[in-house]
């Protein structure tokens, strides 16, 4: 029986980062993957395509609808999606092949086949074609993520009724898409099929979209996904989804009011669960929670010695870069060294255009409990690299607590808010404060200059806007 110091199972980021830091520490080191690549569902079919087809589709609008405005004159612009199909594929195939090598350089040991816990210290590994491996090791990390929720009514058939794997491989817009759920996934890949030309309608059961981000920032996100053509239904539950000859009725109430919606294809994008079947952690003795999540401690221990838990399977936000960051301290935690992931300083993002991103607290999660806060603000139509850009939508926030000016909260809305937003996280990890970043030097012309400004604002000191 071969002998490990680490199995970690399951090769998404929060895994196959593990597997690196591991590595990287010297330990003997095992990673097990049940598909036929590496990199989870963010590399295969998550953050990694969708991102390539948001891209894309960005381009082509830009050509279409933007170009003209910058003296660049193109006629008969078309979407060629067999092609954009076709480079999405090659990107992910890239990254594929980067995590293959990464693991050959740390030294980890891949094994191909669904990985089992037979007991504390012990686990298997069913290959595709039959046989079944025993290992033996120190510490197993399950690291195994997340797959997407269905809904009793609305049961996943993969032509129809489709989650965001099948939405991501479309050969042709279809010409009616309802989305259920208007989070992140829903508004990225409503974005991509609207841009190509679908009737997008999206359907959500909150009065609000993009739950857990800015409310201001999020409605205005609403309106100019809305004048791009996407419709919404807030306040909206969807009651059944009825498939007849390969179209869709679905059919939701807002209040006493019946809504219909006919559909080519229905996208339904509720949320994500734990996934954990087959893994053998009821028998091991692991304890879950109430919502099927592995419960563990603050160094990832599970109640079971030896075994511990990262990623999706846990409490805390789906986030793949949140699985990475707990990856690499469980692994350090392991090997006796601390560990540590600051989950005030994680951002979320969704990756529509403009981009809505946002880490810490919102101005309604502060006031909520009972912080005193200031707010600072400013408009991106008052940067003059957004101008020069001609992309002047959005505005950056800064919640600050109001006697000590630590920044509690920043929240971004503009077509590059992921690239902004990590000098907010920063300042958050270490501890800063608004001023902190207002007399930092940012670069002129930069869009990071909002950035600055809006901190600056918390003390109404920004100096390119009027304030009253």
């Amino acid at each position: 029986m071969e002998k490990f110091d680490v199995v970690i199972i399951g090769s998404g980021p929060g895994g196959y980062i593990a597997a690196i830091r591991s590595g990287q520490l010297g330990l003997k080191t095992a990673l097990f993957e049940k598909d036929k690549e590496l990199g989870g569902t963010c590399l295969n079919v998550g953050c990694i395509p969708s991102k390539a087809l948001l891209t894309s589709t960005d381009h082509f609008m830009f050509v279409k609808k933007e170009a003209a405005k910058h003296g660049i004159v193109v006629d008969g612009a078309r979407a060629d999606l067999a092609k954009m199909q076709e480079r999405k594929n090659k990107v992910v195939k890239t990254f594929n092949s980067g995590v293959r090598s990464l693991m050959k350089t740390n030294k980890v040991t891949v094994f191909e086949g669904f990985g089992t816990i037979t007991a504390p210290g012990k686990v298997s590994v069913k290959s595709a074609d039959g046989p079944t491996q025993e290992i033996e090791t120190k510490n197993i990390v399950v690291a195994t993520g997340s797959v997407p929720m269905e809904l009793p009514f609305a049961k996943f058939d993969g032509k129809t009724i489709v989650s965001s794997t099948e939405a991501l491989e479309f050969t042709e817009p279809p010409k009616k898409l309802v989305v259920i759920g208007a989070g992140a996934v829903g508004l990225e890949l409503g974005s991509v099929w609207n841009r190509l030309g679908s009737e997008v309608t999206m359907l959500e059961f909150l009065p609000r979209i993009a739950l857990g981000f800015d409310l201001e920032l999020s409605n205005l996100l609403q309106r100019l996904l809305t004048a791009q053509g996407m419709t919404f239904h807030l306040e909206s539950k969807v009651t059944a989804v009825k498939v007849d000859n390969g179209r869709a009725t679905v059919i939701a109430t807002k209040g006493d009011q019946e809504l219909k919606f006919e559909a080519d294809k229905v996208l339904v994008s509720v949320g994500r669960r734990p996934f954990s079947e087959g893994l053998g952690a009821e028998k091991a003795g692991i304890e879950f929670d109430d919502k099927k999540r592995i419960k563990v401690d603050n160094h990832f221990r599970t109640n079971v010695e030896g075994i511990y838990a990262i990623g999706d399977v846990i409490t805390g936000p789906m986030l793949a870069h949140k699985a990475e960051d707990e990856g690499m301290a469980c692994i350090e935690i392991i090997a006796g060294k601390a560990g540590h992931v600051n989950y005030q300083a994680i951002a979320g993002i969704i990756y529509t255009n403009p981009e809505l991103a946002g880490v810490g607290l919102t101005e309604d999660q502060a006031k909520e409990q009972g912080i005193d806060v200031r707010i600072g603000k400013f408009p991106f139509r008052a940067n003059s690299r957004a101008l020069t850009g001609d992309d002047v939508e959005g505005m950056v926030k800064f919640v600050a607590d109001a006697r000590t000016d630590r920044v509690l909260g920043a929240h971004i809305l503009h077509h590059l808010a992921s690239e902004l937003i990590p000098e907010a996280v920063s300042v958050i990890e270490f501890g800063g404060s608004s001023e902190d970043i207002g007399r930092t030097t940012h670069s002129h012309p930069t869009l990071s200059e909002a950035v600055r400004e809006a901190a600056l604002n918390v003390e109404k000191r920004a100096l390119h806007i009027i304030n009253r």
